[in-house]
């Protein structure tokens, strides 16, 4: 996995993290938030699950909001506070597949999906997909918080 760090993917990160507090709780699922940013820095969109409907990832969210003509995906970066899922019950689509589906060649992610519902094999799957990973572990509590009645 690539380490190789941004300038802003902490704070952008830092903000999916923030985003994931706005999730409806749930016992079925993960609060997660997600941003997709522009090569140039531009925030193109911003999800987090359950936003419109109680199945929805916030990495699916988000693409949602942009066109996928947009010519900028192939560059963007994905910041999701919780590795993408690469195992889904509720949809026909994971979020790691919808990222590579959209061009997206880059994902920043703050924590490893437990195995709580499925197994995370999200980062596998986007790694077999030439996606370059960035994973920034000290922002898992973070991350977690949100989370916290599903890991007691």
């Amino acid at each position: 996995m690539n380490q190789h760090q941004g300038p802003d993917d902490r704070r952008r990160l830092a903000l999916a993290c923030d985003l994931a507090r706005l999730c409806p709780p749930s016992d079925t699922a993960f609060s997660v938030g997600a941003v997709v940013v522009s090569a140039d820095g531009e925030e193109m969109a911003r999800g987090h699950s359950r936003e419109r409907d109680p199945h929805e990832h916030a990495e699916e969210a988000a693409l949602a909001k942009i066109d996928p003509a947009d010519p900028r995906l192939t560059s963007a970066t994905v910041y999701s506070s919780l590795e993408p899922c690469g195992r889904r019950k509720s949809r026909p689509l994971t979020c790691a597949e919808l990222i590579i589906a959209a061009g997206i060649r880059r994902v920043v992610f703050a924590w490893r999906e437990p195995a709580v519902f499925v197994e995370g094999t999200g980062a596998g799957r986007l790694a077999a997909a030439g996606v370059t990973l960035v994973e920034i572990p000290d922002l898992a509590d973070r991350a977690r918080e949100p989370n916290a009645h599903l890991l007691s």
